[in-house]
């Protein structure tokens, strides 16, 4: 890494460790409610932890540009996994959803190992002049997402269309094809929230924030509640009072409300700077990569990391609808760490082949 995005690097890896101290904090109580240990999601979040540096290690080195042979093996691997998690046993779910393969003695969630896939593939066939490639875009893109909202998993879905958009415009794409698809886009979104009662909840629940808190959701509820109560220079570590049983999902997607109650408001704003830094840092290595397809590569990573880190906080900042998008290096969960490690290793990769 001497000649790596030193910078990139150590936000990730205090992102990481600062994670597992906010999981703990977040998970205690339920934890030594449910197993009796107040330790056990701790654990299971360190091995996570251990595995995502081993990977992002890994891909720091491996040299990206062999990526571009995968590129095809990868996709079809992932297309492959989304189609698995429809199999009976084969396929879990919760809550209603199908987004994990079983494999006894750990989930995996194909949806994550996707958008980095994705980033692989589209920047090896985008790093080649090609014509008349929107119709076969659209048909690749039309198969991804299609496989991914039948989980259900809207937020997931949206993140790697904005992903596609970002390498497809940067790989020479023409504005008619955007003006194009945009109206089509929005309408399709409009009608896949329509059909599922609990999306169209959701949005009219967003809709109502102007009202009392007593009319509206209980989840965006406690959200606000916590962000309120944290003032100014937050409660203290290990202070949350909606860590209690209050706050649903308040180690995996809702995370950061739990963190801005004991930090503050002045904590949480310098955790969304070092996430913005990592985003620039992101673009950077992209502008600045030699070759075509590292630039295409560098721009597709850190578009979805980007994308993951805006819903996730927009949503837990009542700016959003709520969605199940977790925050990343901090939220628990092991398929999205591992794959937003690898995915910062590749960019530590191209960073040390950057130009001057």
């Amino acid at each position: 890494m001497k000649k790596g995005d030193k910078l990139l690097l150590g936000i990730v890896v205090f992102l990481s460790l600062f994670g597992l101290l906010m999981i703990y904090d977040a998970s205690s109580v339920r934890a030594f409610i449910d197993y009796g240990d107040k330790y056990h999601f701790l654990r299971d979040q360190t091995v996570w932890v251990v595995l995502g540096l081993i990977t992002l290690t890994f891909f720091s080195i491996f040299d990206y540009h062999k990526l571009y042979y995968f590129a095809l093996p990868l996709l079809i691997v992932a297309l492959v996994s989304l189609c698995m998690v429809f199999i009976p046993g084969i396929g879990a779910g919760a809550k209603g959803a199908n987004r994990w393969i079983d494999l006894q003695f750990v989930r995996i969630q194909p949806a994550e190992f996707v958008k980095l896939t994705l980033a692989i593939y589209l920047a090896a066939w985008f790093s080649n002049k090609e014509k008349s490639r929107f119709l076969a875009f659209c048909l690749l893109m039309g198969t991804v997402l299609i496989l991914v909202l039948l989980e259900p998993d809207l937020g997931t879905a949206s993140i790697i269309l904005a992903q596609a958009g970002v390498v497809y415009f940067l790989s020479g794409g023409q504005l008619k094809h955007f003006l194009i698809s945009l109206p089509v886009i929005g309408l399709i979104w409009v009608l896949l929230i329509k059909i599922e009662p609990y999306r169209a909840t959701r949005l009219m629940n967003f809709m109502n924030l102007n009202k009392s808190l007593d009319n509206i959701d209980y989840h965006i509820k406690q959200i606000l509640i916590a962000l309120g109560s944290g003032g100014i220079y937050g409660l203290g570590i290990g202070n949350s009072r909606q860590k209690y049983g209050y706050l649903p999902e308040s180690m995996t997607d809702a995370i950061f409300p739990i963190i801005a109650e004991e930090i503050g408001f002045i904590g949480a704003n310098i955790l969304i700077l070092l996430f913005i830094i990592i985003v620039w840092r992101g673009f950077v290595i992209a502008l600045k990569a030699k070759d075509a397809f590292g630039r295409l590569l560098a721009a597709g990573i850190i578009s979805f990391l980007g994308m993951q880190i805006i819903i996730n906080l927009g949503a837990m900042t009542a700016l959003f609808p709520l969605t199940g998008v977790p925050l990343p290096f901090i939220s628990y969960g092991g398929s999205a760490l591992l794959i937003d490690m690898a995915s910062v290793g590749i960019l530590l990769n191209i960073s040390k082949n950057t130009t001057k």
